[in-house]
Formats: structure tokens, C-alpha cells, sequence
């Protein structure tokens, strides 16, 4: 079955539960005090790196091999399949914030930002403290016009890593 149930999940709807996601919330507050202590970006970067995979660590084989997938696509451009993977990954895990920022960044590439905020905010709903989805949910929000708005969750984002690249988009103070 562990081999059968990820070709499944690829090919069409969920055949069983998805687990609940994995609680990382005490390893990445961890995480976010050791960048928020970090002197500069090099020194971050590592634990921002393992933030992500932490995020990127489904509940299960078959949901790990769908996000995966999914991931590929996106990275090769198939923005089309990536979104499917996403959408399967989804209606299997929809607990799991990362099938949530997955496919919204594949609506924001397409430029199809109301539906990337959308992805989002059910993201944020599930991890709040999601720097990927603060992040992703500022770009898109800029995207939209909301400037003021994209500022706010900028400094969220920014309060848990003040070294995120996105940090040159803040307007109007210093970090």
C-alpha cells in the first residue's frame, strides 16, 4: 500500500484520510527567535532553510509524494499539472497549510492573485506564523494595489525574520 496509495493520490481523488500535519509549532518558534537574534542574512538563511522544511513535512508518504510532484511541475513551469497536484493534495490534506501556499504560489505566477490570496489566508488560518504564507500574502496584496495592507503583514512576516528579502519592499521605517 505504501507504494500503490502515492500513485493513487497522483492519478485521482484521495482512497483514505489524510493524517493530521505535523506540530513543529515549538522547533520553528525555535527557529524564529534564532533569526530574529541572527546579526545577518548568511546566518539566517540556514534557519530559514529549515524552517521550510519543516513546512514541507506532510503528514504522510502519499501527501509527501503529492506536494513533491507538485513542487516539480511548478519549478519546471507546468503550471497547469502543479495546480492539479495541489488541488488533489488539498481535497486529501485540507488541514495542512503547505497544500494551501503551494497552490497559491502557482495562482500567483499565473497572475490570478484573488485566488492566491485566497489559498492565503486558508494557509495562515491553519499556520499563522507561516513566514512562506506572510510572505507570499504581502507580494500578493502589493499585486492587488493593497499597499497598506501588504505592509502590515510585511512586518508580521519580518517580525518573525526581519531578514527575508522581502524586507526591501518595507516603506517607511528601518528594521
Amino acid at each position: 500500500m505504501r507504494v500503490i496509495l502515492p500513485l493513487l493520490l497522483a492519478a485521482g481523488p484521495a482512497l483514505a484520510d489524510c493524517p493530521p500535519p505535523p506540530d513543529h509549532s515549538v522547533a520553528l518558534s525555535d527557529l524564529y527567535d534564532r533569526m530574529q537574534a541572527a546579526p545577518d542574512p548568511a546566518t539566517a538563511q540556514p534557519l530559514n532553510d529549515r524552517a521550510w522544511e519543516l513546512y514541507t513535512d506532510a503528514p504522510d508518504e502519499a501527501a509527501q509524494a503529492v506536494l513533491t510532484r507538485g513542487m516539480r511541475m511548478r519549478e519546471s513551469w507546468d503550471l497547469l499539472g502543479a495546480r492539479q497536484a495541489f488541488d488533489r493534495l488539498i481535497d486529501y490534506c485540507p488541514d495542512w497549510a503547505e497544500g494551501w501556499n503551494q497552490r497559491a504560489f502557482v495562482h500567483y505566477l499565473n497572475q490570478d492573485f484573488t485566488a492566491a490570496l485566497d489559498d492565503l489566508n486558508t494557509a495562515l488560518e491553519r499556520s499563522p506564523r507561516h513566514l512562506g504564507a506572510l510572505s507570499g500574502k504581502a507580494l500578493t496584496l502589493t499585486a492587488l494595489g493593497r499597499e497598506a495592507e501588504a505592509q502590515e503583514v510585511l512586518r508580521a512576516a519580518l517580525a518573525l525574520n526581519p531578514w527575508l528579502p522581502e524586507r526591501s519592499l518595507l516603506k517607511g521605517e528601518e528594521l
